[in-house]
C-alpha cells in the first residue's frame, strides 16, 4: 500500500503534533513496574580517603560500610526462580567514583568458567557479572559494564531499551579473583566516564550474575527474563558527586610505513591526532577531533554477497562510537537509516579518507536528548573537501516513550547539495500487559538532492509484542521513495513499499533437557512504488530449540518469489535474466554451547535458487585449549548451478589469538576468499596498561592468490606504531 501525498501530509503532522506538544509535556510518570523492578537501595558518600584499592579482594573498610545487596533471583532458565549460588554485592561511592564489590559464592570454584583473558573481547562463555546505569533515569538507555573473572572488562550503551551497542569503550577500573569460595570482584566507575544530572539523586540500576557451566542468570531486579534500562531497580540518596574540570584530552601518536607492490613505492608517516573531550555540564559533552587516526581499528570481517544489494557493516570507530545512542533514529537498523557515520572517512570503494576535524556536542538537558556533529573530511578521488553536518534531537514523552528530529546537511562521497529532515515517535509500554510489552515506531524522512525534485521521501510504521516466553509478534511497513537519498545514512533498496508480519509462539518447559521452544512464522513482501511486485519470502520456523546445556538447533521452510525488472549479473558472465521466478529453501542451523572447549556451528541452506539451485554450507569452529589461546575457523561454502551458468565461491577465516596476560594480546586474522581472489591478512599487538592507555603495533598484508596455482603474490603491507594516552582533568 503507497500513502497518497495527502495521507503523507498528515502522517507528518501527526509525527510534528507529537513532536510539539512534548515541549508543554507533563514532567514523565514513574512507569508501573513488573515483576522485580522498582526495587531501591540508598547509598552513604563515602570520604576519598577511604576508597578502596582496586585489587579484587574485598578486604578494604569502604565495603563493610558499603550498602549491600543479596536479595537476587534468577531469571533464566526459571523466570524469578531461587539461585542455586549466593551472591553478595556492595555499592558505595565518594565525590569521584561510584564503586561495585561482589563476593559470588561458588560450591565448585575449580569449575568456575574464566577462558577469556582479552580486554573488550566477549564474555558469553565464561562467568562474569554486569550491572547498568541508568543517570538519568529516562528506563530508554544506560550504560553497561560487565566483568570475567580474570579481570576482562567489557561495555557498551542501550541503544534502545533492549539493545546494548558494544563498541562503546569507556575509561574505568575493575579487577576480579579466584579463591576457596568462589571470586570476588571490585570495580570503581569514574563519574568523569558518564554522562549524569548532578541534580537528580536518583539512578536506574541492576547487578547481574552468569553461572556459565549452568546457564544460569541472576539478578537484582529483571523483566520478562530479561534485564535493561527499563527493568531496573534504583540507586538512591546520590549527592556530592563531581567530575573535576570534565576535560579529557587524548593525544596519539601514529608511525606508518606502506608498500605498494605492485608500483614499488613505500612510504613512511609520523602522524599526530588529538582528541578532547570536555563536559560543559555533567550531561553535556562537547568533542572535539584533529587529523583523526584509526589505524589500529579492528578490520572488518569478509562477506559474500549473492543479492543485488549492498551490504551492512557496523561501525567500530570509537569517536563515531561515542553517544551514538542519541543519533538513532526510528528503529531502523539498515535500509532507511538517516544516519550512518560509515559513511564519514570511508569512500564508497571502502578506502579511508582523512578527517581533518570533527566537533561534536551529545548529551542530555532535562528531558531533551541532544547530539550534534560537525565533520570536516580531506580531498579524495574526484570529491572536493567538504563538511558534514548531523543534529538530532529526541523528548521523553509518555513513561517510556520518546519523539524527535533529524537533520542532516552535507555530501561525504559526491560534490552534490544534500539535506534531510526527519521526525520519529517511539512508543514502548511494559505495564498495559502485565509481565508483557507493547511497543512501536513511526516515522518519516525527507532527502533534498542538487537536481533532484521528486520522490525524494521515506516512512514507516511498526507496532511490536515481543516476549520472551509465550506469544510474540510483530506488524509493520515502511516506504522508500526512488529517490530518497540520505547521503549520511544508509540505502541499499529504493523505490519500494515493504511490509513485514511475524507471529510466534515460546514454550519454555524448564526441564532437565529442554529450556525452550519456539515455533515461529515471518511473512515479508517488497513492492515497487507503483505495485509492481519485487520479491516475497515467506519463512516458517517449524521450531527451534535451546537445551539447558546451551546448545541451539532450528529449522527454516522458505519460499521466495523474486521479480527482476532488469538483468541481474550475480558472477562474472553468469547473468540472470528479467522475470518472475519462485523457489523453495530448506535452512538447517545447529550451534553448541559455547562454554564448552570445542565449540560448533554450523549452517545448511539448501534448495531452489531463481532457476537453478544453490547448497550453501557455513560454520565457524573454536578452539578454546586455555584463557591464553583462542583459535577459530570459519568457512562458507555457496555452490550455484543455474542454466546460464554455476560457480562456486568460498570464503575462508583463520583466527588465532594470543592472550600473554590482561595487559597484553595478540590478535591474528587472516581471511579469503576466491571471489576477489585476495586474501588479508591483519595481526594486532596491543598494550593495555588500563583502560585509557594503549599501544599497537598492526601488520597488514595483503596478496593476490592465482586461482590455477594457488600462488600468493604480496600486493601492499602496512606497519603501524600507534601510542594512545588519556589525559583526565
Amino acid at each position: 500500500m503507497c500513502l497518497s501525498r495527502g495521507a503523507r501530509r498528515s502522517y507528518t503532522a501527526f509525527l510534528l503534533a507529537a513532536f510539539a506538544a512534548s515541549v508543554n509535556a507533563s514532567p514523565v510518570d514513574e512507569p508501573a513496574r513488573a515483576s522485580s523492578a522498582g526495587k531501591s537501595v540508598c547509598l552513604d558518600l563515602q570520604q576519598r580517603n577511604v576508597a578502596p584499592e582496586i585489587d579484587g579482594v574485598l578486604d578494604d573498610a569502604v565495603w563493610a560500610r558499603a550498602t549491600r545487596i543479596d536479595d537476587l533471583h534468577q531469571f533464566q532458565p526459571v523466570d524469578h526462580g531461587e539461585p542455586s549460588e549466593k551472591s553478595e554485592f556492595f555499592i558505595s561511592y565518594d565525590e569521584d567514583f561510584l564503586y561495585v564489590g561482589a563476593r559470588l559464592y561458588d560450591s565448585d570454584p575449580a569449575a568456575i568458567s574464566a577462558r577469556q583473558l582479552v580486554q573488550g573481547n566477549t564474555l558469553r562463555f565464561d562467568d562474569a557479572i554486569e550491572f547498568l546505569l541508568d543517570p538519568f533515569e529516562t528506563r530508554r538507555t544506560g550504560y553497561w559494564f560487565q566483568l570475567n573473572p580474570n579481570g576482562i572488562r567489557r561495555d557498551g550503551v542501550y541503544e534502545s531499551p533492549t539493545e546494548i551497542n558494544r563498541d562503546w569503550d569507556g575509561i574505568w577500573k575493575a579487577q576480579a579473583k579466584i579463591d576457596e569460595f568462589g571470586w570476588t570482584a571490585e570495580i570503581a566507575i569514574p563519574f568523569k566516564t558518564l554522562n549524569f544530572n548532578s541534580d537528580n539523586s536518583k539512578w536506574g540500576f541492576t547487578v547481574a550474575r552468569t553461572i556459565a557451566r549452568k546457564k544460569e542468570e541472576i539478578a537484582w531486579s529483571s523483566f520478562d527474563r530479561a534485564i535493561n534500562p527499563g527493568s531496573a531497580g534504583y540507586l538512591d540518596c546520590i549527592s556530592g558527586i563531581k567530575q573535576g574540570r570534565g576535560l579529557d584530552i587524548v593525544p596519539s601518536v601514529v608511525v606508518n610505513q606502506s608498500k605498494d607492490f605492485t608500483a614499488g613505492n613505500t612510504s613512511s608517516d609520523l602522524e599526530p591526532s588529538l582528541d578532547a573531550y570536555f563536559k560543559i555540564t555533567p550531561s553535556l559533552t562537547a568533542a572535539l577531533t584533529l587529523n583523526t587516526d584509526f589505524s589500529a581499528t579492528e578490520v572488518d570481517d569478509r562477506q559474500v554477497n549473492l543479492t543485488r544489494f549492498s551490504l551492512f557493516l557496523p561501525e567500530k570507530r570509537q569517536f563515531f562510537n561515542q553517544d551514538l545512542d542519541i543519533f538513532s533514529f526510528g528503529g531502523l537498523e539498515e535500509n532507511g537509516r538517516p544516519f550512518f557515520s560509515r559513511r564519514l572517512g570511508l569512500s564508497d570503494s571502502g578506502e579511508p579518507v582523512d578527517i581533518l576535524a570533527g566537533g561534536k556536542l551529545s548529551g542530555r538537558i532535562g528531558r531533551w536528548n541532544i547530539g550534534v556533529l560537525d565533520v570536516l573530511q580531506d580531498d579524495f578521488e574526484n570529491v572536493d573537501k567538504g563538511n558534514v553536518f548531523v543534529g538530532r534531537a529526541a523528548a521523553n514523552i509518555l513513561q517510556e516513550s520518546s519523539v524527535g528530529l533529524i537533520y542532516t546537511n552535507g555530501n561525504p562521497t559526491a560534490d552534490l547539495d544534500n539535506q534531510l529532515f526527519g521526525a520519529d515517535f517511539r512508543y514502548r509500554n511494559t505495564r498495559a500487559i502485565p509481565g508483557n510489552t507493547i511497543q512501536g515506531v513511526a516515522w518519516y524522512q525527507q532527502s533534498d538532492t542538487e537536481g533532484i525534485n521528486s520522490d525524494e521521501e521515506a516512512y514507516g510504521w511498526r507496532v511490536e509484542y515481543p516476549n520472551s516466553e509465550r506469544w510474540f509478534g510483530e506488524l509493520g511497513q515502511w516506504t522508500i521513495e526512488e529517490n530518497f537519498n540520505p547521503a549520511v545514512g544508509f540505502v541499499n533498496r529504493a523505490d519500494i513499499v515493504g511490509t513485514k508480519a511475524e507471529l510466534g509462539y515460546t514454550f519454555t518447559p524448564n526441564g532437565k533437557f529442554l529450556r525452550n521452544v519456539t515455533f515461529k512464522s515471518i511473512f515479508e513482501n517488497i513492492d515497487n512504488t507503483d505495485g509492481t511486485p519485487e520479491s516475497r519470502e515467506l519463512v516458517v520456523e517449524p521450531f527451534s530449540v535451546e537445551t539447558q546445556f546451551g546448545d541451539f538447533f532450528e529449522i527454516r521452510l522458505k519460499q521466495i518469489d523474486e521479480v527482476l525488472v532488469e538483468d541481474f549479473e550475480i558472477s562474472p558472465g553468469v547473468i540472470i535474466g528479467a522475470g518472475a521466478y519462485t523457489f523453495d529453501r530448506v535452512q538447517f542451523f545447529l550451534e553448541s554451547a559455547l562454554e564448552r572447549r570445542f565449540a560448533l556451528s554450523f549452517d545448511i541452506d539448501t534448495g531452489e535458487f531463481y532457476d537453478g539451485d544453490l547448497l550453501k554450507i557455513g560454520g565457524d569452529l573454536n578452539w578454546r585449549p586455555n584463557r591464553h589461546l583462542f583459535f577459530q575457523f570459519g568457512y562458507e561454502f555457496n555452490d550455484v548451478e543455474l542454466p546460464q551458468g554455476s560457480f562456486i565461491t568460498r570464503l575462508l577465516r583463520l583466527r588465532a589469538d594470543v592472550a600473554i596476560s590482561a595487559r597484553w594480546s595478540w590478535l591474528n586474522l587472516l581471511q579469503y576468499d576466491n571471489v576477489t581472489e585476495t586474501a588479508g591478512f591483519n595481526s594486532r599487538l596491543r598494550f593495555n596498561p588500563q583502560a585509557g592507555q594503549d599501544m599497537y603495533f598492526v601488520l597488514n598484508r595483503q596478496f593476490d592468490i592465482d586461482p590455477l596455482s594457488r600462488h600468493a603474490s604480496s600486493v601492499s603491507s602496512e606497519i603501524v606504531l600507534k601510542f594512545r594516552y588519556t589525559f583526565r582533568y
